[in-house]
């Protein structure tokens, strides 16, 4: 619901609204002002996003190899051992499994402050290309998509976008309910023989009702991402808890510090979960007895606790580092988020400290691990290709609200053409409760808005010239 919806009793020039139904209408203008750039930057950011993600993959197209008959792959020590050759000065990060025999083995180095992804034929151990991690279309749609490339700043834009947002599907819901004769039909499906803005008002309304559920399950779960009422509020709530692993020392640091920058790669519910620690005699059998722990053995453990396909090793970073074994739909690696799975192995003795996969997450964490699977389009192509659609759909939302108001602005005048406030009206009566409802459960869209009312009440109210151009 976006920028301009009027009901199907929505107030025309010269008819008198509801006292509450034009309260709406004028609510859900004012959000729009806000939202609806925001709103087309998160749908066509988010268009590119999933096209990586189910046509093509997050660092590009498709690397393929040929596979030799009867060859097996080397092992992933000699693997990693040409890509270092070629970077000698990198640290090596992460090895991530090939997806199926015909797919590039990758593996993710750091250099100069540069995460460098290389792909590597894993049965002749040629490198075959060469990406920044940071720098592919994948990543800048998905840092514009989060902060706008404004770090906290844009985050908090971002953040009260959302929130507003949501006032706008309640309030377009309930300017588009049926009620005093309108029928379910007038809602539900466009009236194409319509002209002018009534038609572009009856495409509007409907597209925006049917809309209005998914819109609202993609809004929550981008929510949930975000600085305030994400990483203060929700994460918190729904965050994996350490203390489930019995007995295992555990770090400073967070499983978020194993994202690249800038990314989300780890599971929501992990992000802010300790992580454990390597040099205890902690953990239960993981690599036998009298091997060396390293990459060669902790993928061979990998396969023997049933990761398959597509899988990252991310190596331990310093003395007391993990190895870290993962499959998730954050990454990538599945399209089923109920298989999400990570394991943590102590790097001295080979032994598996810890274990965390979706069963044992808490309730909250299992409906995001969901939600955002949905979300990114992670669950196989027909995610992919209906999120397009609600993408295209939502640009349409907008800009069809766009030419709602440009259509009913006052013609020959700089004015917003804003819907009247009707006189009378108490502000319990008017959008108070929905308001105050915003700012208990999302508290930096309510902040706003307070600030919003205020300056309403104190400032505007008080000079004329400016609350006429605001009309």
């Amino acid at each position: 619901m976006t920028a301009h919806i009027q009901g199907a009793s929505a107030p025309d020039a010269g008819v008198r609204a509801p006292r509450f139904h034009a309260v709406a209408w004028r609510w859900h203008f004012y959000a729009g002002l806000y939202v609806v750039p925001f709103l087309l930057m998160l749908a066509l950011t988010g268009a590119v996003m999933v096209f990586f993600t189910g046509f093509q993959s997050r660092l590009g197209p498709v690397v393929t190899v040929p596979v030799p008959p009867g060859q097996v792959p080397l092992a992933v020590s000699a693997q990693a051992d040409a890509v270092l050759e070629l970077r000698s000065q990198a640290v090596l990060r992460e090895y991530i499994a090939p997806a199926t025999p015909e797919r590039a083995s990758w593996f993710v180095v750091a250099r100069d402050g540069v995460n460098e992804a290389v792909a590597v034929d894993p049965y002749t151990a040629r490198v075959l290309q060469l990406v920044d991690k940071d720098d592919t279309v994948f990543a800048w749609a998905e840092k514009i998509h989060g902060t706008l490339l404004l770090g906290d700043v844009g985050d908090r834009l971002i953040e009260v976008a959302a929130g507003f947002a949501i006032v706008m599907i309640a309030t377009g819901l309930y300017l588009w309910w049926p009620r005093s004769g309108t029928r379910w039909a007038q809602v539900l499906l466009p009236d194409l023989r319509l002209k002018g803005r009534l038609w572009w008002r009856s495409l509007h309304a409907s597209l925006g009702f049917w809309l209005a559920a998914v819109l609202l399950v993609f809004l929550l779960t981008g929510l949930s991402w975000t600085g305030v009422w994400g990483a203060q509020f929700a994460q918190p709530w729904g965050t994996f808890p350490a203390t489930k692993w019995d007995d295992v020392p555990t770090s400073d640091a967070t499983h978020a510090t194993l994202n690249p920058a800038g990314l989300h790669e780890v599971p929501w519910g992990l992000e802010q979960t300790l992580l454990p620690l390597s040099g205890s005699a902690a953990g239960v059998a993981g690599v036998p007895a009298g091997q060396p722990v390293n990459l060669d053995t902790v993928a061979a453990l990998a396969q023997r606790l049933g990761f398959q396909g597509q899988h990252h090793i991310q190596l331990p970073q310093g003395d007391t580092g993990v190895f870290t074994l993962s499959a998730d739909t954050m990454s990538g690696d599945l399209n089923h988020p109920t298989r999400d799975r990570t394991v943590h192995v102590d790097r001295y003795s080979g032994r598996v400290l810890a274990e965390a996969a979706y069963a044992d997450y808490p309730l909250l964490a299992k409906a995001m691990a969901v939600g955002i699977a949905l979300h990114q389009g992670d669950l196989g192509l027909w995610n992919a290709g209906l999120n397009l659609l609600f993408c295209a759909a939502t640009v349409f939302l907008c800009v069809s609200g766009i030419v709602l108001w440009w259509k009913r602005r006052p013609a020959g005048h700089w004015r917003l053409g804003a819907p009247p406030m009707p006189s009378n009206l108490p502000l319990w009566k008017g959008g108070a409760v929905v308001m105050c409802a915003v700012a208990l459960a999302f508290p930096l869209t309510g902040a706003v808005l307070l600030a919003v009312l205020v300056l309403d009440g104190l400032v505007i109210s008080r000079l004329p010239a400016l609350r006429a151009a605001l009309r």
